[in-house]
């Protein structure tokens, strides 16, 4: 049936729904790429909350949706910003969220890294900083899982220069026991990490973040590289130590950043991975066989997609992603920790659901066109 769609100026479109989903199938491990998914959460959505509340969590469909990604060949970054770290979730529930996933990784036979942070500072001397990293990462490690150490807004506020920021990296990574994953946040999903690595300016940044690897080039096993700008990845990729990868971060140009080019390639580790799993599993499978152009044709139609999601203000990606889930048929409502739901508007779900529904994505295009139908009505738009 004809779906009435609103666009971003109010007026309503007809959308013929597909019929049919993407035919895609769990298959093979990936072999030429690692590639994360970084996973969200699903909100309990009959816990009595409000917005400042701690985040109540349906541990069931949360976790099963980790089983789901892991299904298909995927990796689980788990507790990162997709997850709502500082957007609705706290730290003790990012705690109790490691713990369960890495346990369910184990169970699962799934790879698993989780972020380490310090959300539960909100500001705080450098010794405090230090000492909120290590109570996470000691929690990352005792769970089994690799640590990825994530940006603080808290050292961003704290730090008076890049020797601050070469100080408190230097001690984690001694102390780490495993090589863990270093994150660059930029400042367009969370403005309090504007200047991080001690300057605005990104080359004097990038100095300072390539002096910490290549002073631990040992305890550093990658870095995932969020600045949503492909030129700057690439140049920083190419200057990394023998044997240190790059996670692309970047969900506007990740099909030819994970492609490469004749001097190498990035891995993955994106946002835009959850609603795109399977096909993003696929589209590798696909390069594992040395298929670039395969690989291409798969990923590349869903830029259009990742864009709109990601677009301005782009931390409220995750309301497009868990929008997504729900019509996917993954949870059983749409609801988010923080009451996060209402971060984006009618124009822009209704443009989210036709840009993905184009491309395949829901197991049952049915399901996601009564669950779209429905929130229409919710917003007053009638046949």
């Amino acid at each position: 049936m004809t779906l009435h769609l609103p666009d971003a100026g109010g007026a309503l479109r007809a959308y013929e729904p597909r019929t049919e989903p993407l035919a895609l199938t769990t298959g093979a491990p990936l072999t030429s790429r690692t590639v994360f998914s970084a996973a969200h959460v699903v909100a309990d959505p009959y816990a009595d909350t409000t917005p400042d509340s701690p985040a109540a969590v349906d541990w069931d469909a949360t976790l099963a949706f980790r089983r789901h990604l892991w299904s298909h060949g995927l990796g689980v970054a788990e507790a990162m910003d997709t997850a709502q770290r500082g957007m609705g979730l706290d730290w003790a529930g990012a705690a109790e969220l490691i713990r369960r996933s890495a346990a369910e990784a184990k169970a699962a036979g799934g790879r698993i890294a989780c972020g380490v942070g310090t959300d539960q500072l909100a500001g705080g001397t450098l010794a405090e900083v230090r000492a909120a990293y290590e109570e996470q990462l000691a929690v990352v490690e005792e769970s089994g899982a690799q640590a990825i150490l994530m940006a603080s807004r808290a050292l961003a506020a704290t730090a008076k220069s890049p020797d601050d920021y070469l100080e408190v990296y230097g001690h984690l990574l001694r102390q780490a026991a495993e090589p863990v994953i270093l994150h660059w946040l930029g400042p367009m999903f969370d403005p309090a990490l504007e200047g991080y690595w001690g300057s605005s300016d990104l080359d004097a940044a990038t100095d300072t973040f390539l002096e910490v690897i290549a002073a631990h080039p040992d305890k550093v096993d990658g870095i995932k590289v969020s600045l949503l700008d492909a030129q700057r990845e690439i140049d920083l990729r190419r200057r990394l130590p023998q044997g240190v990868r790059c996670y692309t971060g970047d969900d506007f140009n990740y099909p030819e950043l994970i492609a490469g080019d004749e001097q190498g390639f990035s891995h993955a580790l994106l946002g835009i991975f959850d609603p795109l799993g399977p096909l993003a599993a696929e589209a590798v499978r696909v390069l594992d066989t040395g298929n670039t152009e395969g690989f291409r044709a798969l990923l590349d139609p869903t830029v259009e997609l990742s864009r709109h999601l990601f677009q301005a203000p782009t931390r409220f990606y995750k309301t497009g992603v868990v929008f997504l889930a729900w019509l996917a048929g993954h949870q059983s409502h749409f609801t988010m920790v923080g009451g996060l739901q209402s971060a984006r508007s009618l124009p822009h779900f209704a443009r989210a659901y036709e840009l993905a529904d184009g491309l395949g994505l829901f197991p049952d295009p049915k399901l996601a066109e009564e669950r779209m139908r429905t929130l229409l009505h919710l917003y007053g738009v009638t046949p």
